[in-house]
């Protein structure tokens, strides 16, 4: 199925970005693109003006944070398809049906793929390498790999981003929209496209203090699509303390030193790690019978029967 340009929203977040959003912009009218949707975060620069003058219809949003923007601007859109775009000028709008025909193909999710041989230059190698870990630790909890979990550009159906239950305010919702997409059981795609270093203001993410929310963000929302993950992490690490400290009592029984508070403790431990492991395994036995439930409701609403 071919996509419209007519059928799609151009969404553009952006904070600050009077030096490149102009032109991006331009660049999408240039292909077609007539409903662009900027929502700004607040920008001290002439970046609503120079967005206007272009063009593209511009939204001051209520809150702070990338997230809240983008939740807010999908509560605004009625399109059936958004695509999603940040406004620094690291991406590029000749990629846009690239994204655009994969979704066509009947793709829910569509993301860009950033994280590939033809665009190291535009990373540093501490980015690039915490873009490929982040990336690996999402399929550990979350079941399955998607490329590029952080990327900026995707494009969506109406439909989809409908499901999503998003929450997140900052840099953590691009983590959170691929968690909810895989949680809703949605048909996620991936193109490549092109990523250019960055040409307007610093970026506003920090390599360290921002992967940390990223990484805790990956971790805390396993805690519905993967609560075996979730708990077991913490039973295991409690079990680990449990040992650690019985090991200790244990070199110093052989002193002749006798520590009875430590050693209670180390049964306690042993003993809550295991059964926050167990809490993990039923939590996720009652999750794979759940979704087995709603997969064969489905089935039963497809043939257009009433369950028995």
């Amino acid at each position: 199925m071919k996509i419209e340009k007519e059928q799609v929203c151009v969404l553009i977040p952006t904070l600050n970005e009077a030096p490149t959003i102009g032109d991006l912009i331009r660049d999408f009218s240039g292909r077609g693109f007539s409903n662009i949707l900027v929502i700004d975060g607040h920008s001290t620069d002439d970046t609503r003006k120079i967005a206007g003058d272009a063009g593209a219809k511009v939204v001051l949003q209520s809150q702070k944070g990338k997230g809240s923007a983008m939740v807010e601007a999908f509560g605004m859109i009625d399109d059936e398809y958004i695509l999603l775009i940040d406004g620094d000028g690291t991406y590029s709008p000749a990629d846009a049906d690239k994204l655009l025909a994969k979704l066509g193909e009947g793709f829910d999710h569509v993301i860009g793929d950033r994280l590939t041989e033809a665009n190291r230059k535009a990373f540093s190698r501490l980015n690039f390498f915490g873009n490929q870990v982040l990336n690996r630790l999402f399929k550990l909890a979350h079941g399955q790999y998607l490329g590029d979990i952080l990327s900026g550009y995707r494009a969506f159906s109406r439909r989809s981003v409908s499901e999503m239950n998003l929450k997140e305010g900052g840099f953590g919702i691009e983590t959170e929209i691929s968690a909810e997409s895989v949680r809703k059981g949605q048909n996620i795609g991936t193109v490549e496209i092109s990523y250019l270093e960055r040409a307007g203001t610093p970026t506003k993410l920090n390599p360290f203090h921002d992967g940390i929310k990223i990484l805790a963000t990956i971790y805390r929302l396993a805690k519905i699509s993967n609560p075996l993950f979730y708990f077991g992490l913490i039973g295991v690490i409690v079990v680990l303390a449990g040992i650690a400290t019985g090991i200790y009592v244990l070199i110093e029984w052989f002193k002749n030193i006798d520590h009875i508070p430590l050693t209670i403790l180390t049964v306690l431990l042993i003993i809550a790690g295991f059964q926050i492991f167990m809490f993990g395994v039923m939590s996720d036995m009652m999750l794979a019978y759940h979704r087995e439930l709603i997969r064969e409701l489905e089935r039963v609403k497809s043939r257009g029967k009433p369950p028995e």
